[in-house]
């Protein structure tokens, strides 16, 4: 006995088989395109570039360490005061905000998202980070402590050097920010993908729908029909 030739995970030909559907494109789903590519490239050269915005908004924004000198040392003006750690967080807040804006951007100019989006978005805000740490940290006061205190002399208050106590934190701030409010953006409010199509056997209805009587004739109403006359009599 000869085995059948028609592989056993294949319908039979069967008139309630619809044909089988197109298969799908690629492997894995649709592949990344140079054109989604060179989105994600431009999300994150303008990422970068508004780093530099977000350098001048912290050396603006943020609290000053006072400083001061005695001729022969630079102490703290204000050993007790919460202005180094008031910097980081001015700059983590200034991130967060940066990085919301950045996926809110993306979100409503493609709104089908993609994974080099996503990555973009991610990579701009690192190098949009680090260039506002060094915009903030360039523009500053000098970092060079002792020669200021020198340049301004004895029992003269001048500022520190604006720096980043939490740097690697911070950091992260503008990229996290970015990749939750997108990804909740398009939870949220993105496209939907379609429904798979059934294909298989046609299948009955569970849920017929009632079909309607037909209406009987009317039955002869025997009082409206005329009484037959009796004929004569045969003999």
């Amino acid at each position: 006995m000869t085995a059948p030739l028609t592989p056993p995970h294949q319908p039979p030909h069967d008139s309630d088989w619809p044909p089988p559907p197109p298969p799908p494109f690629g492997p894995a789903g649709d592949p990344i395109t140079a054109a989604e590519v060179l989105r994600g490239g431009v999300v994150a050269a303008v990422s970068t570039a508004a780093g530099a915005v977000l350098g001048l908004l912290w050396l603006w924004l943020a609290p000053r360490v006072l400083l001061i000198s005695d001729g022969k040392g630079v102490y703290l003006r204000d050993s007790e005061g919460e202005s180094a750690i008031g910097a980081d967080g001015t700059f983590v807040l200034l991130a967060l905000a940066f990085g919301a804006v950045a996926a809110l951007v993306v979100f409503l100019l493609r709104r089908e998202g993609g994974v080099p989006l996503v990555i973009g978005l991610a990579l701009g805000g690192v190098l949009g980070s680090l260039l506002a740490w060094g915009v903030g940290t360039y523009f500053g006061p000098t970092r060079d402590v002792v020669a200021h205190a020198k340049e301004v002399g004895p029992e003269v208050v001048f500022d520190a050097p604006l720096e980043l106590n939490m740097a690697a934190a911070a950091m992260l701030a503008w990229p996290l920010a970015a990749m939750i409010v997108h990804l909740a953006l398009t939870a949220l409010f993105g496209p939907r993908d379609p429904e798979p199509e059934y294909w298989g056997p046609h299948q009955p209805n569970p849920h017929p729908q009632p079909q309607s009587n037909p209406t009987p004739d009317p039955q002869p109403n025997p009082r409206s029909q005329p009484n037959p006359q009796p004929g004569p009599k045969s003999l």
